[in-house]
Protein backbone atom coordinates (compact mmCIF):
# COMPACT_ATOMS: atom_id res chain seq x y z
CA UNK A 1 0.00 0.00 0.00
CA UNK A 2 1.19 3.51 -0.75
CA UNK A 3 0.27 6.84 0.80
CA UNK A 4 -1.63 7.93 -2.29
CA UNK A 5 -3.86 4.87 -1.94
CA UNK A 6 -5.09 5.84 1.54
CA UNK A 7 -8.78 6.77 1.65
CA UNK A 8 -11.30 7.57 4.39
CA UNK A 9 -14.00 5.03 5.07
CA UNK A 10 -17.32 5.72 3.23
CA UNK A 11 -19.38 8.23 5.26
CA UNK A 12 -16.47 9.36 7.40
CA UNK A 13 -16.45 12.79 5.78
CA UNK A 14 -19.31 14.89 4.43
CA UNK A 15 -19.31 18.01 2.31
CA UNK A 16 -19.93 21.36 3.99
CA UNK A 17 -23.56 22.47 4.31
CA UNK A 18 -23.97 25.45 1.98
CA UNK A 19 -26.76 27.61 3.32
CA UNK A 20 -28.41 30.73 1.95
CA UNK A 21 -28.04 29.63 -1.67
CA UNK A 22 -31.64 29.93 -2.89
CA UNK A 23 -34.96 28.21 -2.18
CA UNK A 24 -34.06 25.24 -4.39
CA UNK A 25 -31.40 24.13 -1.91
CA UNK A 26 -33.91 23.83 0.92
CA UNK A 27 -31.71 26.02 3.10
CA UNK A 28 -32.17 29.40 1.45
CA UNK A 29 -33.19 32.75 2.90
CA UNK A 30 -33.30 31.94 6.64
CA UNK A 31 -30.64 29.19 6.23
CA UNK A 32 -32.56 26.68 8.34
CA UNK A 33 -32.92 29.02 11.32
CA UNK A 34 -36.65 29.76 10.81
CA UNK A 35 -38.49 33.02 11.33
CA UNK A 36 -38.04 35.70 13.96
CA UNK A 37 -40.72 37.67 15.74
CA UNK A 38 -44.45 37.00 15.25
CA UNK A 39 -44.07 34.19 12.72
CA UNK A 40 -41.85 32.21 15.08
CA UNK A 41 -44.63 32.01 17.69
CA UNK A 42 -47.25 29.29 17.76
CA UNK A 43 -50.93 30.04 17.34
CA UNK A 44 -50.38 32.94 14.94
CA UNK A 45 -52.53 32.94 11.80
CA UNK A 46 -51.62 35.88 9.56
CA UNK A 47 -52.34 34.23 6.23
CA UNK A 48 -54.72 36.55 4.41
CA UNK A 49 -53.93 39.51 6.68
CA UNK A 50 -53.15 42.57 4.57
CA UNK A 51 -51.82 45.00 7.14
CA UNK A 52 -55.23 46.18 8.29
CA UNK A 53 -56.67 47.12 4.90
CA UNK A 54 -59.81 45.36 3.69
CA UNK A 55 -58.75 41.80 2.67
CA UNK A 56 -59.31 40.73 -0.92
CA UNK A 57 -61.88 38.07 -0.01
CA UNK A 58 -63.98 40.85 1.54
CA UNK A 59 -63.38 43.37 -1.24
CA UNK A 60 -64.59 41.09 -4.03
CA UNK A 61 -68.35 41.02 -4.78
CA UNK A 62 -70.37 37.94 -4.02
CA UNK A 63 -72.34 36.12 -6.72
CA UNK A 64 -75.05 33.50 -6.71
CA UNK A 65 -77.32 32.07 -4.06
CA UNK A 66 -77.12 29.05 -1.78
CA UNK A 67 -80.45 27.63 -0.73
CA UNK A 68 -80.21 26.41 2.85
CA UNK A 69 -83.45 24.47 2.47
CA UNK A 70 -82.58 22.64 -0.77
CA UNK A 71 -83.11 18.87 -0.73
CA UNK A 72 -80.20 16.58 -1.52
CA UNK A 73 -81.69 13.67 -3.46
CA UNK A 74 -79.95 10.52 -4.65
CA UNK A 75 -80.70 9.98 -8.34
CA UNK A 76 -81.30 6.57 -9.89
CA UNK A 77 -82.11 5.80 -13.52
CA UNK A 78 -84.64 3.17 -14.53
CA UNK A 79 -81.89 1.31 -16.42
CA UNK A 80 -80.02 0.85 -13.14
CA UNK A 81 -83.18 -0.54 -11.56
CA UNK A 82 -83.57 -3.05 -14.39
CA UNK A 83 -79.94 -4.15 -13.95
CA UNK A 84 -80.54 -4.70 -10.22
CA UNK A 85 -83.66 -6.73 -11.00
CA UNK A 86 -81.76 -8.85 -13.55
CA UNK A 87 -79.02 -9.46 -10.97
CA UNK A 88 -81.74 -10.50 -8.48
CA UNK A 89 -80.79 -7.75 -6.04
CA UNK A 90 -84.31 -6.31 -6.25
CA UNK A 91 -87.59 -8.21 -6.23
CA UNK A 92 -89.88 -6.82 -8.93
CA UNK A 93 -92.94 -8.37 -7.27
CA UNK A 94 -92.50 -6.16 -4.18
CA UNK A 95 -92.74 -2.36 -4.06
CA UNK A 96 -89.40 -0.68 -4.64
CA UNK A 97 -88.88 1.72 -1.74
CA UNK A 98 -85.96 3.89 -0.68
CA UNK A 99 -85.06 1.37 2.00
CA UNK A 100 -85.12 -1.48 -0.54
CA UNK A 101 -82.77 0.46 -2.84
CA UNK A 102 -80.32 1.05 0.01
CA UNK A 103 -80.42 -2.60 1.11
CA UNK A 104 -79.89 -3.77 -2.50
CA UNK A 105 -76.84 -1.50 -2.85
CA UNK A 106 -78.35 0.53 -5.68
CA UNK A 107 -77.75 3.69 -3.63
CA UNK A 108 -75.30 4.05 -0.77
CA UNK A 109 -77.45 6.21 1.48
CA UNK A 110 -80.92 7.72 1.42
CA UNK A 111 -79.97 11.38 2.12
CA UNK A 112 -83.17 13.42 1.64
CA UNK A 113 -84.69 10.71 -0.57
CA UNK A 114 -84.30 9.04 -3.97
CA UNK A 115 -85.41 10.55 -7.28
CA UNK A 116 -86.09 8.27 -10.23
CA UNK A 117 -84.81 9.37 -13.65
CA UNK A 118 -85.74 8.06 -17.08
CA UNK A 119 -82.44 7.05 -18.69
CA UNK A 120 -82.25 3.43 -19.76
CA UNK A 121 -84.88 0.79 -20.46
CA UNK A 122 -87.25 -0.78 -17.94
CA UNK A 123 -88.75 -4.13 -18.96
CA UNK A 124 -90.13 -5.37 -15.65
CA UNK A 125 -93.45 -4.38 -14.14
CA UNK A 126 -92.42 -2.55 -10.95
CA UNK A 127 -94.30 -0.42 -8.45
CA UNK A 128 -92.19 2.39 -6.97
CA UNK A 129 -92.73 4.16 -3.66
CA UNK A 130 -90.06 6.85 -3.71
CA UNK A 131 -89.60 10.53 -2.92
CA UNK A 132 -89.45 11.84 -6.48
CA UNK A 133 -89.54 10.97 -10.18
CA UNK A 134 -89.08 12.78 -13.47
CA UNK A 135 -91.87 12.79 -16.08
CA UNK A 136 -89.74 10.59 -18.36
CA UNK A 137 -89.25 8.05 -15.60
CA UNK A 138 -92.97 7.95 -14.82
CA UNK A 139 -93.74 7.33 -18.51
CA UNK A 140 -91.14 4.54 -18.69
CA UNK A 141 -92.50 2.82 -15.58
CA UNK A 142 -96.14 3.11 -16.72
CA UNK A 143 -95.22 1.85 -20.20
CA UNK A 144 -93.84 -1.30 -18.55
CA UNK A 145 -97.07 -1.67 -16.58
CA UNK A 146 -95.79 -0.36 -13.27
CA UNK A 147 -96.79 2.52 -11.01
CA UNK A 148 -95.00 5.39 -9.30
CA UNK A 149 -96.15 6.66 -5.91
CA UNK A 150 -94.48 9.75 -4.49
CA UNK A 151 -93.97 9.46 -0.73
CA UNK A 152 -92.30 11.89 1.64
CA UNK A 153 -89.22 10.86 3.59
CA UNK A 154 -89.88 10.48 7.31
CA UNK A 155 -88.78 13.68 9.00
CA UNK A 156 -87.87 14.26 12.62
CA UNK A 157 -90.92 15.08 14.65
CA UNK A 158 -90.95 18.57 16.13
CA UNK A 159 -90.36 18.52 19.86
CA UNK A 160 -93.27 19.58 22.00
CA UNK A 161 -92.99 22.78 24.04
CA UNK A 162 -90.82 22.30 27.09
CA UNK A 163 -89.44 18.92 25.98
CA UNK A 164 -85.62 18.87 26.12
CA UNK A 165 -85.73 22.64 26.63
CA UNK A 166 -82.66 24.45 27.94
CA UNK A 167 -82.46 25.09 31.67
CA UNK A 168 -82.99 28.85 31.27
CA UNK A 169 -86.29 28.42 29.41
CA UNK A 170 -87.40 25.82 31.93
CA UNK A 171 -86.67 28.25 34.76
CA UNK A 172 -88.62 31.01 32.97
CA UNK A 173 -91.60 28.71 32.55
CA UNK A 174 -91.44 27.77 36.25
CA UNK A 175 -91.28 31.41 37.35
CA UNK A 176 -94.24 32.31 35.10
CA UNK A 177 -96.31 29.56 36.70
CA UNK A 178 -95.29 30.64 40.19
CA UNK A 179 -95.97 34.37 39.60
CA UNK A 180 -99.83 34.20 39.68
CA UNK A 181 -99.71 32.12 42.89
CA UNK A 182 -97.49 34.71 44.56
CA UNK A 183 -99.78 37.55 43.47
CA UNK A 184 -102.83 35.73 44.81
CA UNK A 185 -101.04 35.10 48.11
CA UNK A 186 -100.18 38.82 48.44
CA UNK A 187 -103.81 39.83 47.77
CA UNK A 188 -105.13 37.43 50.38
CA UNK A 189 -102.55 38.65 52.87
CA UNK A 190 -103.60 42.27 52.22
CA UNK A 191 -107.28 41.40 52.84
CA UNK A 192 -106.53 39.57 56.04
CA UNK A 193 -104.31 42.38 57.33
CA UNK A 194 -106.72 44.56 59.43
CA UNK A 195 -104.13 46.11 61.74
CA UNK A 196 -104.70 49.56 60.17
Amino acid sequence: MRLNDLRDLPGATTSKKRVGRGIGSGLGKTSGHGQKGQKSRSGVAIKGFEGGQMPIHMRLPKRGFNNNFAKDFNEVNVGRIQTAIDDKKLDASKPVTVQALVEAGVVRRARDGVRLLGRGELKSKVSFEITGASSGAVKAVEAAGGTVTITAMPQRQAKSAGQDAPKKTAKKAATKKAAPKKAAAKKSAAKNDTSE
